[in-house]
């Protein structure tokens, strides 16, 4: 019985990384033995148990057998008999098929060191085919480690195509998906995630209205980078230099689908994109089962963001609608959110990456205003019913055209209200 690091722990460390979880292959034993040893049995599918004292992962050595379509459709074999070089094998990556033994000494069997010398994304053998996450890690590995200058082989990249082509990734479940979608959504660089799936065809089976937008231009005066595709992407890194949290990151990524239903004839205008993105973005909400909070934001930003651009030129009446949509008076997070969203949309854009963005300010300056006036003394009043809905949202108007005289010294209700997409 002989137990070796491997994996990502042994990864990171040969690339000066913080190592987190640690995990364990243990060559030459049995389940009998591991439990007779005091270790605990958690494995569903196959061998694993927790260490007696520091609870980290201990998988007996096995091979795995393609057996049926999808990620579930395998065969496991552990036994004492499965050497270590062949648990490494039926693994995804070069770099992530490296041991090592109790002295630190280095089992690298299939030339990962050589591939982290090189920044390069290679899988172990022609096994990688046979499971249809394995697209999404890679493509989320190179998010992760593309501010290191990692890229996919492109001999990996050939196999992933292959597998979109036999439709190996159209047996993914949702979410399997999503969770890692929401794993490379939080890195510091999403976008790759999402150029990589695009390189090899999976976007087109797995977020096809993402896929959709590239290639639809963008009038060149407002978006320098032209088309939305590039957009999308732009506005999830901004939102991820901007540290949001995994809501608003998803918001900046399917904000714009509606661009993709645009008449050809209308481009490179969108108008009504922020409607016609509604049923898209809840198509693709359900389909991937998108946590509700994500997926509540995203609608409100979809269907809000160019309001929220030109909150400036709204009327207090419209800025006091607006607040209460993006859920200023009962849900002040979701309103803080979508204010980061717009302005990630506002930042997504080539050369406007540090842009100023005064509409987030204004709005909060609003929502502050219009909700310090409250039920109570309307009540006090002797309103009743729906009454005092209808005087509570006057006396917030009030304060908003207050607002807007005391730091412009202008009319609010002077002039109109016009679009500027």
């Amino acid at each position: 019985m002989k137990c070796y690091l491997v994996g990502g722990a042994v990864r990171d460390r040969l690339l000066g990384l913080a190592v987190g979880e640690r995990d364990w292959v243990v060559v030459g034993a049995t389940p009998e033995q591991m439990r007779a040893a005091g270790y605990r049995p958690v494995g569903k599918d196959f061998p694993v148990f927790l260490h007696p004292q520091t609870a980290e992962e201990y998988a007996l050595a096995r091979t795995e057998r393609k057996s049926g379509r999808g990620y579930h459709g395998f065969q496991f074999h552990a036994g004492p008999e499965v050497t270590l070089e062949e648990d490494l094998r039926r693994r995804d990556l070069t770099v992530n098929a490296m041991a090592e033994d109790d002295d630190g000494n280095l089992v690298d069997p299939y030339g990962g060191a050589a591939d982290l010398q090189a920044r390069v994304l290679r899988h172990v053998s022609d096994a990688f085919v046979e499971d249809p996450v394995r697209v999404l890690r890679i493509a989320r590995f190179a998010a992760r480690f593309a501010p290191l200058g990692f890229t996919v082989a492109g001999e990996t990249l050939a196999l992933m195509r292959r597998m979109v082509e036999d439709g190996e990734v159209d047996h993914l479940v949702p979410e399997r998906v999503w969770k890692e979608m929401g794993r490379a959504l939080m890195l510091p660089q999403p976008s790759r995630f999402f150029e990589v799936l695009r390189a090899c065809g999976a976007l087109a089976r797995i977020l096809p209205e993402v896929d959709a937008l590239f290639g639809v231009p963008q009038r060149a005066d407002y978006h320098p980078e032209v088309d939305s595709g590039v957009h999308t992407l732009m506005c999830v890194d901004a939102a991820a230099r901007a540290g949001s949290e995994l809501p608003v990151r998803y918001a900046a990524l399917v904000h714009d689908l509606g661009k993709a239903l645009t008449p050809r004839n209308e481009w490179p205008s969108h108008r009504m994109h922020e409607q016609r993105g509604v049923s898209l973005v809840r198509a693709v909400s359900e389909r991937l089962r998108v946590p509700a909070v994500c997926r509540d934001l995203a609608l409100v930003v979809t269907a809000e963001h160019l309001n929220v651009h030109r909150a400036r030129q709204l009327r207090p009446a419209t800025l006091h609608d607006l607040v209460d949509r993006l859920g200023g008076f009962r849900a002040p997070e979701r309103f803080e959110q979508a204010l980061q969203a717009c302005e990630a949309d506002a930042r997504g854009r080539l050369g406007q990456e540090r842009c100023a963005y005064p509409q987030t300010d204004w709005l909060r300056a609003a929502q502050r205003a219009a909700a310090a006036i409250v039920a109570g003394p309307i009540v006090q009043a002797g309103y009743r019913g729906p009454a005092v809905g209808v005087e509570l949202r006057r006396r917030r108007i009030k304060a908003l055209r207050e607002l807007y005289v005391a730091q412009t010294g202008a009319d609010p209700d002077a002039g109109s209200e016009q679009d500027h997409q």
